[in-house]
């Protein structure tokens, strides 16, 4: 069985607090946007490494691909 998108943002805010989280995708590829505080001061490969751990190993077992989009709330508010 295939995480639906609304799982995958479950994970990810049981372990990251977002103000702003978006997540689509088919059951094997998704695209998250993903917004959180926790990104400031982090480059860009920390952040995904912290989305990784926060779905742990589901990575390597259900979740076929992810596209991430990591932003402090100040970078989302200035797009």
């Amino acid at each position: 069985m295939f995480p639906t998108p609304e799982q995958i943002e479950g994970y990810i805010k049981d372990k990251l607090p977002c103000t702003h989280l978006m997540v689509e995708g088919d059951g094997q590829h998704f695209y998250a946007t993903i917004v959180s505080p926790d990104f400031a001061g982090k480059r860009l490969v920390q952040r995904h490494q912290m989305v990784y751990e926060a779905l742990g190993d589901r990575m390597k077992a259900e979740i076929h691909a992810l596209s991430i989009k990591a932003f402090t709330p100040d970078e989302f508010a200035a797009k």
